[in-house]
């Protein structure tokens, strides 16, 4: 069918006006208002607002919790990167490259905790790392390592790091099916060629496998390091708070408790805009540091 430019401009008004409209409401105007109230002392909840100018900021590089805070996100993005990125990469290519019968099913099983909620997913480790009842002290000791059991989430060595688990765990399944993607697509004569030439399945995964999916290796650690700085306040406000003792503190938990704990939404709105700044930093720094020219053989 021809048609007229003027059908066509229409068409694409059409198109992409009621999704910049939706665009602008829920991400460009909570963006540009958080960082309008950053430079107020307001409540949130009351219609009395002062304006104090960088007060807010200076407060901020003197609060010695925001170190903690973004230490804490940069722990958990670095041990969620290895932890999910090793794993999905691991059961990608057995799933693909193994040839087991029953690989449909482990998708399923492995993509399962995708679905789940993250509140579910935070309620229900909760109950594994009970002191008393929970799996993993019953496993210890089950096993005779008595000594090892602890209050995990209560514990301000340990608190921390025991929120890695139930986040690996839950974000395995979706880049391992981008990876699978990525890999089916791989021409299996690459891998016929490598064997004539006697290539082993570990060097065939070095030189082809690896390269070649780079593009889906890549969004995903864009993807965990985004979702980890701006979402993994969820899990934490659910199994700990940011206790004990401010050790499970991350920067998105902080500002809920700034803003609507303590009713200090301008603080709280700083604190989001220093969230912003430090995730635009690090997808810029590791989409340099990750460039590289498409492989093709």
């Amino acid at each position: 069918m021809v048609q007229s430019k003027k059908q066509k401009n229409l068409f694409l008004a059409f198109c992409l006006v009621p999704t910049f409209i939706l665009f602008a409401i829920f991400t460009l105007y909570p963006l540009f208002s958080g960082l309008y109230y950053s430079f107020f002392d307001w409540s949130g909840s009351s219609s009395n607002s002062e304006f104090i100018g960088l007060d807010n900021y200076r407060r901020l590089i003197s609060d010695a919790i925001i170190p903690q805070t973004i230490w804490h996100d940069y722990f958990l993005v670095i041990t969620k990167v290895f932890g999910i990125m090793i794993l999905a990469i691991f059961f990608a290519v057995a799933l693909t490259q193994l040839k087991i019968k029953e690989a449909p099913f482990y998708r399923v099983v492995f993509f399962f905790p995708n679905i789940m909620s993250v509140v579910v997913i935070g309620i229900l480790w909760t109950f594994i790392y009970n002191p008393s009842l929970g799996l993993v002290n019953s496993g210890l000791e089950f096993i005779g390592l008595e000594s090892w059991t602890r209050p995990w989430l209560g514990d301000q060595d340990w608190a921390l790091p025991s929120l890695v688990l139930p986040s690996v765990w839950a974000g395995i399944g979706l880049f391992m099916l981008l990876l699978i993607g990525g890999i089916s697509n791989v021409s299996k004569s690459y891998y016929e060629a490598a064997e004539i030439d006697g290539a082993n399945q570990w060097q065939q995964f070095w030189k082809i496998t690896l390269p070649l999916v780079w593009p889906q290796i890549k969004i995903s650690i864009l993807y965990i390091v985004i979702t980890t700085l701006n979402g993994s306040f969820i899990i934490v406000q659910i199994m700990t708070g940011g206790g004990p003792n401010n050790s499970t503190h991350v920067m998105g938990s902080y500002l809920y408790q700034q803003a609507f704990v303590q009713y200090n939404f301008g603080y709280g709105a700083t604190i989001g805009v220093m969230i912003l700044i430090l995730s635009l930093l690090t997808v810029l720094i590791l989409q340099f540091f990750m460039k590289r020219e498409k492989v093709q053989y």
